[in-house]
């Protein structure tokens, strides 16, 4: 009892982060079932993530609680452009605690907020010169829509996307996502149209027929799609258009800025500027959600010009937060003086080339390789297109429910036998996606294309061969348990050539 009388209620059995950090793989998968989602577990046991429990991560690599260590070939889809934990990140984050700086942007005024957006104006080209702050990429696309509606005004306030695009999971940017599967049975936002992404016609062909469209919105290079690349020229006339028909162009790089495609900025590759730019994912370091939506001062004082409008419709509680804009200052800094821009582009073109010896060398389960810099794809053939004659002529019918396939076997299969990790889509389910640190070596690429060629050789029965092994191991040995944590975390090289785990 207190002194007033009243019942101090006890502390409840909340579990401490030493104790999260000390989970068993077992414990960790019945939470997931009970608490998180049971459908995303058993996503994790079909690629064969169920059975990896990380210790710590570093560089390009996961370390599991064995000492493994796993290259990281997924990457956080582009979020880890200075790898995993990267020193200079740690330290400034560290500095930021121990002096107890301010955190919120909101409140008052921030020197952090301040610096960041300036640093982020200084890099983009002229024109775009504003800079808003958010949390995740998403956020920034709800943002970019918002900002270019109350420029266009009422009138002009309907929205064109490309058809197969991805612009996040909250309402607006679901409205202007072209996927039913992520859409679901969601109300969307009204006044908005598809258009082929690279059809330079269509678009104009649109915007001619219909004046209320005031805005239109693109990726880049599209992710979700499977690292779709505009078509030479293709971003020049979507400019020339834009001008020509008085449309707002917002350029969605969440995924592809930030020097993934060995540009600070992926639409610098055409020589253009959009009117309003979208970043996020690398942007943070790895270490921090924190986005930003850059824009011009004419469209940003016609959308909020004046102090009423720009407190209610700029920043929210967490924008800018200290420390995260801490992170992403420091992280611009890492990209410049590492020269990591220069390694994306040099490394994208050796992961290129590799990956095209790979088509070559297996043409009939490998249908094409694209990408730019180190944002690339594999796309494999359907499972008719593996198989010869009748058994391919039969194997068609399974196409369209078991699209993929040939992916899913070839990505876990890489994972348990190679101790690489690489993306999937559910856009384009035949597709692999690779966005790895922007830190990483040619031996690292040529690990990669190693073992991706020695599955490979062994056919479409071999990779299901090798899967259905490794389900059946997963099914009768013992759940994973704790285990002491690798003792050097040095970061050592250790032989970085293919291998089997």
């Amino acid at each position: 009892m207190s002194i007033t009388g009243r019942l101090i209620p006890a502390h409840p059995e909340l579990l401490s982060v030493d104790e999260a950090t000390r989970l068993g793989q077992d414990t960790v998968a019945e939470i997931y079932r009970q608490h998180i989602s049971p459908g995303q577990w058993t996503a994790f046991g079909l690629l064969g993530f169920d059975r990896i429990a990380v210790d710590h991560a570093e560089d390009v690599y996961y370390v599991d609680r064995s000492g493994r260590r796993i290259l990281d070939f997924f990457g956080g889809f582009g979020a880890m452009a200075l790898g995993h934990n990267h020193p200079r990140v740690l330290e400034v984050r560290r500095r930021f605690q121990e002096q107890q700086r301010h955190e919120l942007g909101l409140t008052l005024p921030s020197q952090y907020v301040a610096a960041l957006s300036r640093n982020l104006a200084t890099l983009a080209p002229d024109g775009l010169d504003r800079v808003m702050l958010y949390c995740t990429g998403s956020e920034a696309v709800e943002a970019a829509l918002k900002l270019a509606e109350r420029a266009q005004g009422p009138r002009r306030a309907k929205v064109a996307y490309a058809c197969n695009s991805f612009h996040g999971k909250t309402i607006g940017a679901l409205s202007v996502t072209d996927s039913e599967f992520y859409r679901g049975r969601f109300e969307v936002l009204p006044r908005r149209q598809a258009v082929p992404f690279g059809d330079a016609a269509a678009l104009e062909d649109l915007l001619r027929r219909d004046r209320g469209i005031g805005v239109l919105i693109l990726e880049t290079v599209q992710g979700g799609a499977g690292v779709v690349l505009p078509p030479p020229g293709y971003l020049e006339q979507v400019r020339r258009l834009c001008d020509r028909y008085g449309v707002l162009w917002i350029a969605d790089e969440v995924q592809c800025g930030v020097g993934r495609t060995g540009r600070f900025f992926a639409f610098e590759h055409a020589g253009v500027t959009p009117d309003i730019v979208t970043l996020a994912k690398a942007l943070g370091g790895g270490k921090t959600a924190i986005s930003a939506v850059l824009a011009g001062h004419e469209i940003h004082d016609r959308a909020y010009g004046g102090a009423r409008n720009a407190l209610v419709h700029g920043p929210a509680t967490f924008s800018g937060m200290g420390e995260a804009c801490c992170t992403a200052i420091e992280t611009l800094h890492v990209l410049h003086d590492e020269n990591l821009l220069t390694n994306a582009a040099e490394q994208g073109e050796h992961l290129l080339s590799g990956l095209r010896w790979l088509h070559r060398r297996h043409p009939k389960l490998i249908r094409d390789v694209r990408g730019s810099g180190l944002m690339a794809a594999v796309e494999f053939a359907d499972l008719s297109g593996c198989l010869p004659g009748l058994p391919g002529r039969v194997a068609g019918v399974l196409d369209r429910p078991l699209r993929g396939s040939v992916a899913m076997l070839a990505g876990s299969q890489l994972l348990s036998e190679f101790g690489i990790l690489v993306a999937f889509t559910d856009y384009n389910r035949n597709v692999v996606r690779l966005e790895p640190p922007l830190t990483i070596r040619p031996q690292h690429v040529d690990m990669l294309v190693g073992g991706f060629d020695d599955l490979l050789a062994q056919g479409l029965k071999g990779l299901a061969a090798g899967y259905l092994r490794r389900r059946y191991r997963s099914q009768i040995t013992e759940p994973l348990t704790a285990a002491p944590a690798p003792a050097s975390r040095s970061g050592t090289e250790v032989a970085d050539q293919p291998r089997r785990s």
